[in-house]
């Protein structure tokens, strides 16, 4: 099974009904055009992911959470969703078009004045509450990601890294580094904490730092090494670049900078009221700080503090579950089962799922991977990830469950979720999965027994004797 995709998309072609107008942008993600569409009276954009062989599945993984996430969002400080296309067609997200520079300029103008950085920071921390408010936490805030409507109200772009409440965590899932722009990262973020909406008043913390010394606050750390010195080291005062810092605006940003989640601001509501009424903040010894607190201190200061909680210890910590909801666990081979064992596994599955109408279903793939082999090699003249996934949604519609859901099986749309696994050994990204994120129940297939497998043992009798939870192995019928 190969997807044809539009090879290279132009100005003057059309895609599902969009003209493409311009090329706007260019990330590492995807690229950003400029479209239109009859019947579509104001200004569109469409996003396309990058599916290049060699590009990060974290970018395809991102494309998912973001058309998960944006059309479920309103209100004037996200762009207005239009449509979006799937991996199994053609991938797009088409929204609203906000013309304009994005803060990014703005801060690299910085220093700013006390008066101009307090408004803007305010207009985005009107933004976050009403983000927070739906249940979202941004993670990736950063001045490429912020622009303003005519009448000042602050936008948010890019949802690739967002986290939604209510809906599973496909990056947390299948990903275990840090994810966001290294400069505005929270510390509980380097950590893999990725539910606390306090994780986006830190990299506002980190924005406002910018835009009033013109520095940012810990560098662009690119290392691992380098993020985790974000868990025991601060920032510098502003007072300490910027004399004319008024101690106020030094108390708002520190405040953010706080290592510890519990230390800042109880909501985004009440850093906007801080930024707006400067009068009304009480000053504590961080507004008179003038040098970084010596490091003995700094790290009992953490250890008294919630975010040592969330460090593992001996290894991978299991992620602590958001909802008490039983997970269970599909380990699909989409490439080389039978007919048979497919069907099999899908009576399996729709059992599993009609025994707990509250449950969640993950479907899982792995890719096996040879040693030293990138992640993301090409088949058949695409990328791996791209392809599998789009095989996996493709078994997952035979459970009933419509495009990408899982409706027909009891299990509500929201609460499905894919992934492709990456590794050279398929028993253990299973079981570290399983592990991982907390799963109740694995439904695994058994291919027919042969020589090299009674040699070397199954996938499946593997994941039977090691997983943490029940498995459930199938074998196709004679």
């Amino acid at each position: 099974m190969t997807v044809q995709y539009v090879p290279e998309l132009v100005r003057g072609a059309i895609l599902d009904g969009y003209r493409i107008e311009e090329r706007l942008h260019e990330g590492g993600m995807a690229t950003v055009w400029r479209v239109s569409r009859p019947g579509v009276a104001y200004p569109l954009a469409m996003k396309v992911p990058r599916l290049g062989n060699r590009d990060d599945p974290a970018a395809i993984v991102g494309f998912e959470t973001e058309t998960n996430i944006l059309p479920r969002l309103f209100g004037p400080h996200v762009p207005r969703f239009v449509s979006s296309g799937d991996f199994d067609e053609q991938p797009y997200l088409a929204m609203e078009y906000l013309p304009g520079p994005t803060l990014e300029e703005r801060r690299v103008a910085a220093p700013l004045g006390a008066a101009e950085v307090a408004s803007i920071g305010a207009s985005i921390a009107d933004a976050l509450q009403a983000l927070h408010e739906q249940q979202v936490a941004h993670l990736d805030l950063s001045p490429d990601n912020i622009i303003f409507r005519a009448g000042g109200e602050a936008v948010l772009l890019d949802f690739g890294l967002a986290c939604h409440r209510q809906l599973p965590d496909l990056l947390a899932e299948e990903f275990d580094r840090p994810l966001g722009t290294a400069a505005y990262m929270a510390p509980e973020q380097v950590l893999g904490e990725r539910e606390d909406p306090r994780s986006d008043l830190f990299a506002l913390g980190a924005i406002l730092y910018a835009l009033v010394t013109g520095q940012l606050p810990f560098g662009e750390p690119d290392t691992p090494r380098g993020l985790r010195l974000r868990l025991t080291r601060e920032a510098p005062p502003p007072r300490s670049i910027v004399k004319e810092c008024p101690p106020w605006l030094q108390e708002v940003i520190l405040k953010c900078l706080e290592i510890d989640p519990a230390l800042r601001h109880e909501s985004a509501a009440r850093l906007a009221a801080d930024l707006r009424h400067p009068e009304q903040v009480v000053l504590t010894e961080l507004s008179e700080r003038q040098r970084v607190r010596g490091p003995i201190e700094q790290v009992n200061r953490r250890l008294r503090g919630s975010l040592a909680r969330l460090a593992p210890v001996g290894g991978a910590a299991r992620r602590p579950r958001a909802h008490a909801v039983p997970v269970i666990l599909a380990a699909v081979d989409v490439t080389q089962a039978s007919s048979a064992l497919v069907e099999a596994m899908l009576v399996a599955v729709r059992r599993a799922c009609a025994a707990d109408a509250a449950a969640r279903l993950t479907c899982v793939t792995v890719h096996r991977v040879a040693p030293g082999m990138g992640l993301n090699t090409a088949e058949g003249g695409r990328a791996v990830h791209v392809q599998r996934l789009v095989a996996l949604k493709r078994w997952a519609r035979q459970l009933g469950a419509g495009a990408g859901a899982g409706a027909g099986v009891g299990v509500a749309p929201e609460r499905v979720s894919f992934h492709v696994l990456g590794a050279s050994d398929p028993a253990a990204a299973i079981l570290r999965y399983a592990e991982t994120n907390r799963v109740d129940q694995i439904v695994i297939g058994a291919r027919g027994s042969s020589a090299l497998r009674r040699h070397v043992g199954s996938v499946s009798a593997r994941v039977a004797a090691e997983a943490p939870c029940t498995v459930v192995v199938v074998r196709a019928g004679r």
